[in-house]
C-alpha cells in the first residue's frame, strides 16, 4: 500500500472501525476480484476526499447519507449511517435528515432508508450492552 492508501485506511478506521479497515486492507492486498476498487476507495474516496480540509466529517457524513439514500444503495447507507454516528450524528439527526429528503426522493425510498437506520440503531444498541 502506498502512503495515500495507508492514510485512507486510517480514515476508514476512524469512520467505520478498525475491523472494517483491516478487512478492506486485506482485500486490497489480496489482489483478488474487486481489490482495485478497494484500492481506489482507500486512496481517492477516503484519503483525497474524506480527509481533505473544508467541511467537518459530521457534515460530510450528512451529505454522503443523502447521496446514498437518493441512489438507493441501502447496504452502503448502513455503513455510512454508522460512520455518521461515529462522527457525532444522533438518531434524531438521522431521522431529521431522512425527513428532509422526502420531497426529493419520495416516501417509498425513505421507508426503506428508515428501516436501514432502524437496523443500524438496533445493532449499535446491542453492541453497547
Amino acid at each position: 500500500m502506498d502512503a495515500r492508501e495507508a492514510n485512507g485506511k486510517k480514515v476508514v478506521g476512524k469512520l467505520l472501525g478498525e475491523e472494517f479497515a483491516n478487512g478492506l486492507e486485506s482485500h486490497v492486498k489480496s489482489g483478488g476480484f474487486g481489490s482495485t476498487a478497494g484500492r481506489l476507495a482507500l486512496g481517492f474516496a477516503f484519503n483525497d476526499v474524506w480527509d481533505r480540509p473544508g467541511l467537518p466529517w459530521r457534515e460530510k457524513s450528512l451529505l454522503t447519507i443523502g447521496a446514498l439514500v437518493a441512489l438507493g444503495t441501502f447496504e452502503e447507507l448502513k455503513n455510512h449511517m454508522n460512520a455518521g454516528m461515529n462522527n457525532g450524528l444522533t438518531a434524531e439527526d438521522l431521522e431529521n435528515a431522512l425527513t428532509q429528503l422526502i420531497p426529493y426522493v419520495g416516501f417509498p425510498t425513505i421507508a426503506v432508508a428508515l428501516r436501514a437506520a432502524g437496523e443500524v440503531l438496533q445493532e449499535r444498541a446491542a453492541k453497547a450492552k
